[in-house]
Protein backbone atom coordinates (compact mmCIF):
# COMPACT_ATOMS: atom_id res chain seq x y z
CA UNK A 1 0.00 0.00 0.00
CA UNK A 2 1.33 3.26 -1.40
CA UNK A 3 2.59 5.89 1.57
CA UNK A 4 0.36 9.23 1.70
CA UNK A 5 2.75 11.77 -0.33
CA UNK A 6 4.74 14.16 2.73
CA UNK A 7 3.55 17.98 2.44
CA UNK A 8 5.37 19.01 5.15
CA UNK A 9 8.93 18.64 6.76
CA UNK A 10 10.01 17.50 10.21
CA UNK A 11 11.20 20.29 12.08
CA UNK A 12 14.02 18.47 13.11
CA UNK A 13 14.99 18.60 9.37
CA UNK A 14 15.24 22.14 9.02
CA UNK A 15 18.70 22.33 10.36
CA UNK A 16 19.98 19.95 8.07
CA UNK A 17 18.09 21.15 5.42
CA UNK A 18 19.12 25.10 5.66
CA UNK A 19 18.62 26.52 1.85
CA UNK A 20 17.55 23.96 -1.27
CA UNK A 21 16.19 24.27 -4.65
CA UNK A 22 12.75 22.28 -5.65
CA UNK A 23 11.11 21.17 -8.67
CA UNK A 24 7.25 20.77 -9.14
CA UNK A 25 7.12 17.90 -11.71
CA UNK A 26 3.68 17.21 -13.36
CA UNK A 27 2.85 13.58 -13.01
CA UNK A 28 0.11 13.33 -16.01
CA UNK A 29 3.43 13.88 -18.55
CA UNK A 30 6.72 14.21 -16.12
CA UNK A 31 6.68 17.86 -17.46
CA UNK A 32 8.48 20.39 -14.66
CA UNK A 33 6.32 22.86 -14.69
CA UNK A 34 8.23 24.92 -11.52
CA UNK A 35 11.46 25.61 -10.03
CA UNK A 36 12.21 26.82 -6.84
CA UNK A 37 13.93 28.06 -3.53
CA UNK A 38 13.72 28.32 -0.13
CA UNK A 39 13.67 26.45 3.55
CA UNK A 40 11.77 24.85 5.58
CA UNK A 41 8.49 24.40 4.29
CA UNK A 42 8.92 26.76 1.24
CA UNK A 43 8.82 23.62 -1.35
CA UNK A 44 4.88 22.68 0.28
CA UNK A 45 3.60 26.34 -0.15
CA UNK A 46 2.37 26.36 -3.38
CA UNK A 47 0.08 23.03 -3.02
CA UNK A 48 -0.94 24.10 0.32
CA UNK A 49 -2.45 27.70 -1.27
CA UNK A 50 -4.12 25.87 -4.43
CA UNK A 51 -6.08 23.46 -2.06
CA UNK A 52 -7.13 26.83 0.27
CA UNK A 53 -7.51 28.98 -2.44
CA UNK A 54 -10.59 27.66 -4.21
CA UNK A 55 -11.04 30.11 -6.54
CA UNK A 56 -7.62 31.52 -7.01
CA UNK A 57 -8.31 34.96 -6.29
CA UNK A 58 -5.55 35.68 -4.42
CA UNK A 59 -3.12 33.84 -6.03
CA UNK A 60 0.15 35.28 -6.13
CA UNK A 61 0.55 33.05 -9.37
CA UNK A 62 -2.38 32.05 -11.27
CA UNK A 63 -0.51 30.30 -14.05
CA UNK A 64 1.51 27.67 -11.17
CA UNK A 65 -1.91 27.30 -9.03
CA UNK A 66 -3.67 26.64 -12.25
CA UNK A 67 -1.40 23.54 -13.24
CA UNK A 68 -1.61 22.39 -9.46
CA UNK A 69 -5.26 22.80 -9.25
CA UNK A 70 -5.74 20.62 -12.60
CA UNK A 71 -3.25 17.92 -10.95
CA UNK A 72 -5.12 17.87 -7.87
CA UNK A 73 -8.93 17.22 -9.92
CA UNK A 74 -7.14 14.56 -11.75
CA UNK A 75 -6.76 12.84 -8.62
CA UNK A 76 -3.23 13.01 -8.42
CA UNK A 77 -0.60 15.49 -6.68
CA UNK A 78 2.23 17.61 -8.21
CA UNK A 79 5.62 15.68 -7.50
CA UNK A 80 8.35 17.91 -5.28
CA UNK A 81 11.83 16.87 -6.23
CA UNK A 82 14.48 18.46 -3.69
CA UNK A 83 17.62 18.93 -6.29
CA UNK A 84 20.44 20.58 -3.90
CA UNK A 85 20.21 21.23 -0.13
CA UNK A 86 22.36 22.05 2.72
CA UNK A 87 23.12 25.28 1.23
CA UNK A 88 22.88 29.01 1.90
CA UNK A 89 20.82 31.71 0.39
CA UNK A 90 23.25 32.91 -1.64
CA UNK A 91 24.30 29.74 -3.34
CA UNK A 92 20.84 28.54 -3.55
CA UNK A 93 19.87 31.22 -5.46
CA UNK A 94 22.98 30.52 -7.90
CA UNK A 95 21.42 26.71 -8.36
CA UNK A 96 18.10 27.80 -8.83
CA UNK A 97 19.08 29.90 -11.87
CA UNK A 98 21.08 27.46 -13.03
CA UNK A 99 18.54 24.67 -12.88
CA UNK A 100 15.88 27.68 -14.39
CA UNK A 101 17.51 27.61 -17.00
CA UNK A 102 17.06 23.94 -18.46
CA UNK A 103 13.79 24.61 -19.11
CA UNK A 104 13.38 27.67 -21.20
CA UNK A 105 9.87 28.27 -21.99
CA UNK A 106 8.39 25.80 -19.94
CA UNK A 107 8.04 27.59 -16.67
CA UNK A 108 5.15 28.75 -14.71
CA UNK A 109 7.54 30.87 -12.96
CA UNK A 110 6.97 34.48 -13.12
CA UNK A 111 10.42 36.02 -13.12
CA UNK A 112 13.96 34.68 -14.75
CA UNK A 113 16.01 33.29 -12.23
CA UNK A 114 18.86 35.56 -10.13
CA UNK A 115 21.29 37.23 -12.30
CA UNK A 116 19.73 35.01 -15.44
CA UNK A 117 20.30 37.96 -17.69
CA UNK A 118 24.05 39.21 -17.18
CA UNK A 119 25.32 35.47 -16.37
CA UNK A 120 22.55 32.73 -17.56
CA UNK A 121 22.58 30.25 -20.00
CA UNK A 122 24.56 31.22 -23.14
CA UNK A 123 25.52 30.44 -26.25
CA UNK A 124 29.82 30.01 -26.43
CA UNK A 125 29.96 32.96 -29.26
CA UNK A 126 27.78 35.22 -27.16
CA UNK A 127 30.24 34.18 -23.82
CA UNK A 128 33.61 34.95 -26.31
CA UNK A 129 31.39 38.23 -27.65
CA UNK A 130 30.60 39.28 -23.89
CA UNK A 131 33.99 39.33 -22.52
CA UNK A 132 36.46 39.60 -25.50
CA UNK A 133 34.46 43.02 -27.60
CA UNK A 134 35.63 46.68 -26.64
CA UNK A 135 34.01 48.22 -23.63
CA UNK A 136 31.27 51.24 -23.95
CA UNK A 137 32.65 54.66 -23.13
CA UNK A 138 29.79 56.24 -21.48
CA UNK A 139 31.76 59.62 -21.69
CA UNK A 140 29.32 62.08 -20.93
CA UNK A 141 26.23 60.68 -22.83
CA UNK A 142 22.94 60.54 -20.76
CA UNK A 143 22.09 56.88 -21.26
CA UNK A 144 19.56 53.93 -19.97
CA UNK A 145 20.68 50.20 -20.42
CA UNK A 146 17.97 47.77 -20.37
CA UNK A 147 18.63 44.17 -20.20
CA UNK A 148 15.88 42.59 -22.91
CA UNK A 149 15.09 38.97 -23.24
CA UNK A 150 16.03 38.02 -26.89
CA UNK A 151 13.93 34.69 -26.46
CA UNK A 152 10.76 36.66 -26.67
CA UNK A 153 9.46 35.29 -29.56
CA UNK A 154 10.61 37.13 -33.46
CA UNK A 155 9.96 40.79 -32.04
CA UNK A 156 12.87 43.14 -32.73
CA UNK A 157 15.14 44.54 -30.48
CA UNK A 158 13.46 47.64 -30.49
CA UNK A 159 9.91 46.34 -29.64
CA UNK A 160 12.09 43.93 -26.95
CA UNK A 161 13.76 47.11 -25.31
CA UNK A 162 10.34 49.85 -25.25
CA UNK A 163 8.63 48.48 -22.59
CA UNK A 164 6.99 47.87 -19.50
CA UNK A 165 10.04 48.77 -16.99
CA UNK A 166 9.66 49.53 -13.03
CA UNK A 167 11.40 53.24 -13.77
CA UNK A 168 10.51 56.22 -12.59
CA UNK A 169 9.21 58.38 -15.62
CA UNK A 170 10.55 61.60 -14.85
CA UNK A 171 14.13 60.42 -14.59
CA UNK A 172 13.66 57.98 -17.60
CA UNK A 173 12.94 60.98 -19.72
CA UNK A 174 16.25 62.38 -18.66
CA UNK A 175 18.17 59.99 -20.79
CA UNK A 176 19.22 60.98 -24.00
CA UNK A 177 19.38 56.93 -25.60
CA UNK A 178 18.31 53.88 -24.37
CA UNK A 179 20.85 50.99 -24.90
CA UNK A 180 19.24 47.62 -25.49
CA UNK A 181 21.80 44.77 -23.55
CA UNK A 182 21.64 41.41 -24.12
CA UNK A 183 24.11 39.24 -22.15
CA UNK A 184 26.31 42.25 -21.90
CA UNK A 185 26.53 43.07 -25.62
CA UNK A 186 24.66 46.59 -26.88
CA UNK A 187 22.23 45.34 -29.70
CA UNK A 188 20.56 48.10 -30.19
CA UNK A 189 20.35 52.43 -29.51
CA UNK A 190 17.73 54.21 -29.43
CA UNK A 191 16.21 57.38 -28.80
CA UNK A 192 13.14 57.70 -26.90
CA UNK A 193 10.63 60.52 -28.13
CA UNK A 194 8.28 60.00 -25.96
CA UNK A 195 7.83 57.98 -22.65
CA UNK A 196 4.30 56.98 -21.71
CA UNK A 197 2.91 55.06 -18.81
CA UNK A 198 2.56 50.46 -20.01
CA UNK A 199 -1.07 50.43 -20.54
CA UNK A 200 -2.86 48.70 -22.97
CA UNK A 201 -3.63 51.91 -24.90
CA UNK A 202 -0.14 52.82 -25.03
CA UNK A 203 1.24 49.34 -25.74
CA UNK A 204 -1.62 47.38 -27.50
CA UNK A 205 0.39 44.05 -27.20
CA UNK A 206 -0.07 44.04 -23.09
CA UNK A 207 -2.67 42.16 -22.15
CA UNK A 208 -3.22 44.23 -18.88
CA UNK A 209 -2.42 47.41 -17.42
CA UNK A 210 0.59 48.16 -15.53
CA UNK A 211 0.46 51.33 -14.32
CA UNK A 212 3.91 51.41 -12.70
CA UNK A 213 5.63 50.61 -15.02
CA UNK A 214 6.37 52.46 -18.36
CA UNK A 215 7.97 52.67 -21.77
CA UNK A 216 8.69 54.77 -24.95
CA UNK A 217 8.34 55.45 -28.85
CA UNK A 218 11.89 56.51 -30.18
CA UNK A 219 13.88 56.34 -33.29
CA UNK A 220 17.37 54.52 -34.09
CA UNK A 221 20.03 56.79 -32.57
CA UNK A 222 21.69 58.87 -35.40
CA UNK A 223 24.58 56.34 -36.90
CA UNK A 224 27.72 57.96 -34.82
CA UNK A 225 26.29 57.51 -31.76
CA UNK A 226 25.08 54.06 -32.83
CA UNK A 227 28.75 53.12 -33.87
CA UNK A 228 29.80 54.45 -30.42
CA UNK A 229 27.63 51.88 -28.86
CA UNK A 230 26.59 48.97 -30.78
CA UNK A 231 28.00 45.45 -30.21
CA UNK A 232 30.13 46.50 -27.43
CA UNK A 233 30.12 45.16 -23.91
CA UNK A 234 29.64 46.69 -20.56
CA UNK A 235 32.76 47.42 -18.73
CA UNK A 236 34.23 44.92 -16.67
CA UNK A 237 32.49 44.88 -13.01
CA UNK A 238 29.59 47.43 -14.35
CA UNK A 239 26.82 45.18 -13.36
CA UNK A 240 27.14 43.31 -9.88
CA UNK A 241 27.05 39.55 -9.81
CA UNK A 242 23.49 38.34 -9.39
CA UNK A 243 21.80 41.71 -9.70
CA UNK A 244 18.46 41.31 -10.93
CA UNK A 245 17.32 44.75 -11.83
CA UNK A 246 17.33 44.94 -15.56
CA UNK A 247 17.61 48.75 -16.19
CA UNK A 248 20.49 50.79 -15.26
CA UNK A 249 21.30 54.78 -15.45
CA UNK A 250 24.58 56.23 -16.56
CA UNK A 251 25.32 59.71 -15.95
CA UNK A 252 21.78 60.75 -14.81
Amino acid sequence: MRQPSVTVFPNELFPKLKYYVYRLIDPRDGQTFYVGKGKENRVFQHLHEAQSDKQGATASNPEKIKTIRDILLSGLEPIHIIHRHGMTEEESLLVEAALMDAYPGALDNLVDGHGAKDFGAAHVNQLVDAYKSEPMDFADYKVLLIKINRTAGNKSIYECVRYAWPIKMERAKKAEYVLAVDKGICRGVFKPNRWMVATKVNFPALTEDLLKRCGFEGVEAPANIVKHFINKRLPDGFIKKGKAFPCEYVNI
